[in-house]
């Protein structure tokens, strides 16, 4: 699955295990969110204002295939949406704090409450949004 729910996670089978063991920052300068316009999608490229790169909350597995192949997959946990995203988008991926980003990937930490008040929607006055696609220079 392409991404989590951040209400369901500690709870819903597919992800429960994972949650408690296996977290990751998945690392990223920014993302994209589409909206329909008229007859096409319009990309909104939304970052942190500082320009500096981010972790998206992750979960990660470990499995063996039925053809005996390991397969690393991770998925990217949404919340609800800041201010800034929600008038383009009903979710929105949980950025972890760099303060919290040790106690997010530290496997020995299993306080559910703790972790769960991690998955909330980052401040929208520390991000900024741009339409159209980022220039890469």
């Amino acid at each position: 699955m392409f991404n989590a729910r951040a209400e369901t996670i500690a709870d819903k089978p597919s992800f429960r295990s994972a949650f408690k063991k296996r977290r990751c920052l998945i690392i990223a300068d920014g993302f994209y969110e589409w909206v329909q316009q008229e007859k096409r999608k319009q990309p909104f490229h939304i970052s942190l204002k500082s320009g500096a790169p981010f972790g998206f909350a992750g979960l990660y597995e470990i499995w063996i295939s039925p053809d005996n192949k390991t397969i690393n997959t991770c998925t990217i946990i949404t919340t609800e949406p800041n201010e800034l995203i929600k008038p383009i988008h009903d979710r929105m991926p949980v950025i972890i704090p760099k303060d919290k980003e040790a106690i997010w990937i530290d496997p020995v930490i299993q306080d559910k409450e703790a972790l769960i008040s991690m998955l909330s929607p980052y401040p929208a006055d520390e991000m900024k949004m741009a339409e159209g696609f980022k220039q890469i220079i």
